[in-house]
């Protein structure tokens, strides 16, 4: 169903409309329009400009409740825009403060823990460095080399040097060492280190003590910086546990401010210097309506028109659903398509009833229905997809027609048919297909005369292919069928005439029959010639569509014929027959057939809704309805 709507035209003083749109507004589901779009033929409105001031502060209040993790609930405490803004403003100076603070302390930390990772690979030096800086007569220098290198140096550069290496820590990559030379051989040592790749290490510095003394000492100071942090968090909590609730209350009102300002942008403005009135534009359903007006009839401020002519709106209706919670999952097929149009028929329930049908026609095993049944039904509690709820209900009508088959995991032997065995009657099943596919092709163009007498639309529901001309010519054609397949006369030629050969005519003449009751000029628009050709081979694509539609439901039964071919070669490939089954080719072939067969009928089935029946009635072209209460 589609809920009946009503137009509204919201007023009062421009300062107010934060406070209606939080205390009433968002109370209701209301889909508002561009109020100068709507009142487009007055001149005396403006835009109402937003400036969105706030949006800085309240968006640094967010990393603040993300970083901190506030949870606390609000404390109701009443506070102006101003009042909110001033009040989280000090706030984030006063936080800014210790953030700053406490990121001092992490670079201070970041840069001790390079100087660990410097010095950590010295530790196995048991000399003190600062000693070593008071050396006179013989260069030092800390580094790391290649192994590669380290073992040419070694084997034969390192005997004809007047130098001492002291290695500290290896591993497959590098050698870490410290190396002496005497001050006037020490250039020459370095370049021929240096063509080694030999990488300085040079302490930002002056320590005392051994590496090992050194890097105790470093890892005290991060202890202290540690603390340090501890000491900040902990004021930073108290600042907010003293002031969280009124923190939360701030940015509450901030917030609902910013959030407002997507209605405040379709709202206009009187253009009155002494005193200036918004106005906001939107639809509501009857009933929020309704109360609504009885909400705000003692507010002053506020004032409420409500348009019960909706075709005097310049906006159209926007679509709002309302179905049965058990059909509301199929309304994803209709939005995959379109949404209604505001005075078309919602088809949901009727997809819903003749989807889960023809699926469990096309699709009838108990056993692997009722599978399809548990199996969507956990899938949609767990995870809440719209799909697995209408997995569930095609299950149901696939056991149903498991039943009817008599068919059980592939079984046809085991169960009695309460109707027939695809494989045993194919003819009754493919009749019953095309019956089925006949009466919904009907039910179809009814549907469209709902909606052409709905829309006023003459033409669509008395002279179109599937109105009420080609219902006549439809119904006639089929009845004549069955009389003359099950041995009756047919009609005679008055009968035949009137059902068969003038509808026709109507639907040949339908452009200009419609323009000559709504008494247009001009009944033939363009070439007269050109007219009776297109007209001709319009009739015969007509009279093709009819039959296509009609034969195209034949894939129903065969798709019956399908699953009971394909779930006996399974049998056959376990040997069900045999004493000695096997019951895991036959466990795994009925996976195969379910996965793969419930997938391509859930798709024919699709294709026959989509192109044979909602091309008969359905334009899919409505407007969503897209809630204030929801943004």
């Amino acid at each position: 169903m589609i809920e009946k709507m009503k137009f509204m035209r919201i007023t009062g003083p421009k300062e107010d409309i934060n406070r209606v749109i939080d205390i009433y507004l968002k109370k209701y589901q209301l889909h508002v329009e561009n109020a100068l779009s709507d009142l487009n033929g007055l001149h005396n409105l403006t835009p109402y400009v937003d400036t969105n001031s706030y949006k800085e502060t309240v968006s640094k209040s967010e990393e603040i409740i993300k970083q901190l993790k506030i949870d606390t609930a609000s404390s109701g405490k009443q506070m102006t825009y101003k009042e909110a803004e001033d009040f989280l403003t000090n706030m984030h100076l006063l936080l800014g403060e210790l953030k700053e603070q406490k990121q001092e302390l992490l670079d201070q930390k970041k840069a001790i823990v390079e100087k660990e990772k410097q010095m950590e690979p010295f530790k196995s030096l048991e000399f003190d460095l600062k000693k070593l800086s008071e050396f006179k007569f013989i260069k030092y220098q800390f580094g790391r080399i290649g192994i590669d290198y380290y073992e040419k140096f070694v084997k034969y550069i390192y005997e004809a040097l007047n130098i001492i290496f002291y290695e500290c820590k290896s591993d497959k990559n590098y050698v870490w060492g410290v190396y002496f030379v005497p001050h006037m051989h020490a250039n020459k040592v370095d370049a021929i280190l240096s063509s080694l790749h030999f990488e300085d290490v040079d302490f930002e510095e002056q320590y005392e003590g051994t590496p090992s003394d050194v890097c105790a000492m470093l890892a005290g100071q991060k202890k202290d910086i540690a603390k340090n942090q501890a000491k900040l968090n902990d004021v930073m909590k108290e600042v907010l546990k003293k002031h969280a609730g009124d923190f939360i209350a701030a940015y509450d009102r901030l917030s609902s401010y910013c959030n407002n300002s997507q209605i405040r942008k379709l709202a206009a403005c009187t253009r009155k210097e002494e005193e200036v009135y918004y106005i906001l534009c939107g639809w509501m359903s009857e009933k929020d309506t309704k109360n609504f007006l009885s909400e705000i009839e003692g507010d002053e401020e506020v004032n409420c028109l409500v348009d019960d002519n909706i075709s005097s709106t310049t906006s159209t209706p926007p679509t709002k659903l309302k179905n049965p919670k058990i059909f509301k999952p199929f309304e994803t097929f209709i939005k995959m398509y379109g949404l209604p149009a505001y005075k078309e028929i919602d088809p949901t329930i009727f997809v819903a009833l003749t989807y889960s049908f023809m699926f469990g026609m096309m699709y009838g095993d108990v056993g692997q229905g009722l599978c399809l049944v548990v199996g969507g039904f956990i899938l949609y509690k767990i995870k809440k997809l719209n799909l697995a709820a209408i997995i569930s209900c095609a299950g149901i009508f696939s056991t149903i027609f498991g039943f009817l088959y008599g068919s059980i995991f592939g079984y046809e032997d085991v169960l009695t048919p309460l109707w027939t065995n695809p494989m045993h009657d194919t003819m009754t099943v493919l009749y019953a297909a095309i019956g089925f596919g006949v009466a919904l092709n009907m039910i179809a163009m009814i549907m469209n005369i709902i909606n052409g007498i709905r829309q006023k639309n003459v033409e669509k529901y008395l002279l179109d292919t599937n109105g009420v001309a080609g219902l006549v010519f439809y119904a006639s054609v089929i009845s004549i069928v069955v009389l003359l397949a099950t041995g009756h006369t047919a009609p005679g030629f008055i009968v035949m005439f009137f059902t068969i050969i003038l509808p026709l005519i109507l639907i040949f003449l339908r452009e200009p029959l419609s323009r000559w009751i709504e008494k247009k000029r001009d009944l033939i628009q363009g070439s007269k010639g050109m007219f009776f050709l297109e007209g001709f081979f319009e009739l015969f694509e007509v009279l093709l569509s009819y039959i296509t539609n009609t034969i195209s439901f034949v894939r129903v039964g065969a798709f019956a014929l399908s699953h009971a071919g394909m779930m006996s070669v399974v049998l056959m490939l376990g040997k069900a027959e045999t004493l000695h089954p096997n019951l895991f080719v036959i466990a795994l072939g009925n996976i195969f057939v379910a996965g793969l067969e419930g997938l391509i009928v859930g798709i024919q089935v699709l294709r026959l809704e989509y192109y044979e029946m909602f091309s008969r009635f359905y334009s899919g072209t409505g407007k969503e309805f897209k809630s204030l209460k929801k943004k």
